[in-house]
């Protein structure tokens, strides 16, 4: 189970946020449903090449702050 819980709304602003960040990201990639935090960490640790530790370190860290334009 993810520590990451990430809502419907945050997730739209995120999202642009790493497509921005990650522009080789798919739609399939970013897909979303709440509570299917591990899939996405998952699926953006594999196509990132990274591992799930720095994905989440990535999310959570745009997740605090989504209103600023800082990638």
């Amino acid at each position: 189970m993810s520590i990451l819980k990430i809502s419907a709304t945050d997730w739209e602003t995120l999202r642009v946020k790493l497509l921005r960040k990650y522009n080789h990201l798919s739609e399939e990639d970013l897909a979303y449903t709440e509570g299917e935090e591990e899939a996405l960490l998952v699926r953006l640790s594999k196509r990132l090449r990274r591992n799930k530790d720095y994905v989440l370190f990535t999310l959570a860290k745009e997740l605090s702050n989504l209103s600023s334009n800082r990638l």
